[in-house]
């Protein structure tokens, strides 16, 4: 097939250090299925993929998950819930705790504002106004 650019074959593997490396292969023959002689390239990839596990966390995962959700939750109430300012801090309390704990955690601070602004008479529920 006359007039196609190079045939590029590409084979590969994402290992568990979250980097992929690709052969890639291109063909001195054109249209060709089967090249000749290839020439061989290396192309590393890098992905940033979570890491999941199936096992519960270890005492000391569970501390190190804690501990930053204590952190992050500390600078939102310093920073009046202001979660630009403690992104860092997010990251690292996403990154040390299983996804279903940082949702439960989120959900949790949520209630607990709501009960707080609640017992002290200033939850004003969405779309209602001052006026009575």
């Amino acid at each position: 097939a006359a007039g196609h650019g190079p045939l590029l074959l590409a084979s590969g593997t994402l290992c568990a250090c979250n980097k992929a490396t690709f052969k890639i292969h291109t063909s001195a023959r054109r249209g060709t299925t089967s090249p000749h002689r290839p020439s061989t390239s290396h192309l590393q990839i890098y992905f940033i993929l979570p890491v999941i596990k199936m096992s519960a966390p270890s005492m000391e995962e569970r501390k190190a998950c804690w501990g930053a959700k204590d952190e992050y939750w500390k600078c939102l109430d310093e920073n009046m819930e202001d979660a630009s300012r403690c992104q860092k801090l997010r990251c690292s309390f996403e990154s040390r705790c299983p996804q279903q704990w940082v949702k439960y955690f989120d959900k949790r601070r949520d209630f607990l504002k709501y009960k707080e602004q609640l017992q002290a008479g200033e939850y004003q529920p969405p779309g209602t106004t001052e006026k009575s």
